[in-house]
């Protein structure tokens, strides 16, 4: 039987005329006879700009942040007092606002564990972790491929290991380094051969004690799919007890820093059916592996694709994945504190035929923004913002994007279920995120 897949919403507004198209002005004396009333139009969007707006957002802090407590004025996070977390935001708000944060960068808003990861390709993620330290509990740099070597293995990627900023990091900041690997190799070469995982689980080990990091990321469970591990009982089987196999050899290892023990965070993909196949991660690996791996980093992203454009994560999808791998009553709340609900801090320009665009990062989506001056929709049904342009070979595109709100509204999600998040990743979003976190 195939996979009934979840229904993505429609998006009918995708239809509508392309928002960078301008309307046409009026005459001089069209101008003049209407000036007061465009006085009175002025006066109204000012009330509305800042009396109206951020009441708006007071509410809506109180309502998903703290429903049950009561919240003062001084206490709310900077962007709801400016009144920016709301769905009607356009988009010179953005441009304005986006580099304003907080003063006290250390208070966090989301108490849950908060994985960030940080990529060498993007060198802004290594400032922003250093100056939002205090909001992180966990910081992966994207540093290691593990990879075949003849017979043996090696650890590709310690070049990118930058030891002067984990000292920095250490000095302010108790969050944990621990840097992703990806497992390359062959997984026959080790997954079947007793003593080749040995190596594999000594030279991760290993590394981890000659950096002092507090662990690491691991990441192969794709990989696995994608060579035919999963869809064999007896690989999938021996794929399973390698991961815990490391993790319990991570446990039996304290750092000289701390005296704790090394932790293992595995990578998981979301199932895309409730009808799990063999090679989806599901309800009973996550039981079967709670024991030996201390986090999960669920990959809650990436819903869409340039050949069926639409929104990055819809908040219904996250909700069902949730329910899938927990049940729907939460009954699986101790197993809860162990997910890491994935956050993109990236969009997607999509052309609206389905035909190509991928990702955007922050800086790519701000000069959208300027360049096009688009109408920002927010889209109920996945709570995400987007807007549609049309570029100079007026072809149209639809830009899916992170927003103050979108970004709260899965804060929430994550807190109901007494989960972390995973970021993905955090140099390519806009600064006045952090303040939501």
């Amino acid at each position: 039987m195939g996979k009934k897949r979840l229904r993505r919403a429609k998006f009918s507004s995708f239809d509508r005329r392309s928002n960078s198209e301008e309307p046409s002005s009026s005459t001089t004396s069209e101008r003049r006879t209407k000036s007061p009333r465009r006085n009175r139009i002025r006066s109204t969007i000012l009330f509305l700009l800042f009396v109206v707006c951020p009441a708006i957002s007071v509410i809506l802090y109180r309502r998903i942040s703290s429903p049950s407590q009561s919240v003062s004025e001084t206490d709310l996070p900077d962007v709801y007092r400016r009144g920016l977390v709301k769905a009607d935001v356009n988009y010179r708000q953005v441009l304005d606002e986006h580099v304003k944060v907080s003063a006290n960068v250390s208070r966090r808003q989301f108490e849950n564990s908060v994985l960030a990861y940080i990529t060498p390709w993007n060198s802004k993620g290594y400032d922003l972790a250093k100056k939002f330290n205090s909001k992180l509990t966990h910081l992966s740099p994207v540093w290691y491929d593990l990879k075949s070597e003849g017979s043996s293995f090696v650890l590709d990627g310690r070049h990118n290991a930058d030891i002067g900023w984990i000292s920095e990091i250490r000095m302010n900041s108790n969050a944990k380094i621990l840097p992703r690997v990806v497992l390359e190799a062959m997984p026959m070469d080790f997954l079947t051969k007793k003593k080749q995982r040995k190596k594999v689980i000594n030279l991760i080990v290993e590394e981890c004690k000659k950096f002092d990091y507090d662990g690491i990321v691991l990441e192969s469970w794709s990989r696995w799919a994608a060579y035919g591990v999963l869809h064999k009982p007896e690989m999938r089987m021996m794929a399973l007890q390698f991961i815990k196999q490391l993790g319990e050899a991570m446990h039996g290892v304290s750092t000289e820093r701390n005296g704790e023990s090394l932790q293992l965070v595995y990578v998981i993909g979301p199932p895309y059916s409730d009808q799990l196949q063999s090679h989806d991660f599901g309800p009973e690996d996550l039981l079967g592996l709670s024991s030996a791996v201390d986090g999960f980093s669920l990959m809650t992203y990436d819903f869409s694709t340039p050949h069926n454009p639409g929104p990055n994560a819809p908040l219904k999808w996250i909700q069902s994945t949730l329910k899938l791998l927990l049940g729907s009553d939460n009954s699986g709340q101790g197993l809860a504190r162990k997910i890491f609900v994935g956050i993109n801090f990236y969009g997607n320009d999509f052309l609206q035929s389905g035909e190509g665009g991928g990702p955007i990062v922050g800086r790519e989506y701000l000069s959208l923004l300027e360049q096009h001056r688009p109408i920002l929709q927010w889209e109920k049904n996945s709570a995400e913002h987007f807007f549609i342009y049309l570029d100079n070979r007026r072809i149209k595109h639809v830009v899916f994007y992170p927003t103050l709100l979108s970004i709260a509204m899965r804060l929430e999600e994550a807190r109901s279920w007494g989960a972390g998040i995973s970021i993905w990743e955090i140099g390519q979003g806009l600064d006045y995120f952090f303040d939501v976190l």
